[in-house]
């Protein structure tokens, strides 16, 4: 099986992370997509984050396809940082073929998390095309620095069973909604 790992505080889920998840399964010719909703995002301020049973839930709400799985993988295993999450999900399940997911707004930011090199080095990587970060995949200092394993978007059905460092940027509709700007948006109208 191809498992697509899409991680992430998912404060609030929304339709732009399903029309991502969507996209990488039918571009990355993926089995499943697992969403690891996490207990907190290390570089972010946790002082807006909804409790993590909430989160899921409403991620539970939200997916209507099948083949997206919820899931509160850091949690249950006590694990913080990506690189942990990923080692750890392939020794309890070898035989899968995994892909990080991550929209190209993180692409920017990439380079800022824990063992980023080393996650590159353990599994291929998806990027999905985001509204304003489209030319990350030419600026971002990590996606500078792994340039030469750079996977054509064409071959984006074979990346699950690359051997790492691979990763591709998958150009392609966009959905402009973020976690950030809904927060927002449900603070203004608290307030008036």
């Amino acid at each position: 099986m191809r498992i697509g790992l899409f991680g992430g505080s998912f404060n609030p889920p929304h339709e732009g992370h399903v029309h991502v998840s969507e996209l990488a399964l039918i571009r990355g010719e993926l089995d499943q997509v697992w969403w690891l909703v996490t207990p907190g995002n290390p570089l972010k301020d946790h002082s807006e984050l909804a409790p993590l049973q909430e989160r899921i839930n409403v991620c539970r709400e939200i997916i209507e396809n099948p083949k997206i799985r919820i899931t509160a993988y850091e949690a249950k295993h006590k694990v913080r940082y990506t690189a942990d999450t990923l080692r750890l999900t392939k020794a309890l399940r070898p035989r899968l073929n995994f892909v990080w997911l991550m929209g190209a707004d993180n692409l920017a930011s990439f380079h800022k998390w824990q063992d980023w090199r080393e996650i590159a080095r353990m599994m291929p990587i998806m990027v999905l095309d985001r509204p304003g970060s489209t030319l990350s995949y030419l600026s971002a200092p990590a996606a500078i620095s792994l340039s030469r394993y750079r996977v054509d978007e064409d071959d984006a059905s074979r990346l699950a069973v690359m051997k790492p460092p691979a990763w591709t940027f998958i150009h392609g509709p966009r959905n402009g909604l973020s976690s950030t700007q809904l927060r927002m948006s449900r603070k203004r109208n608290e307030q008036v």
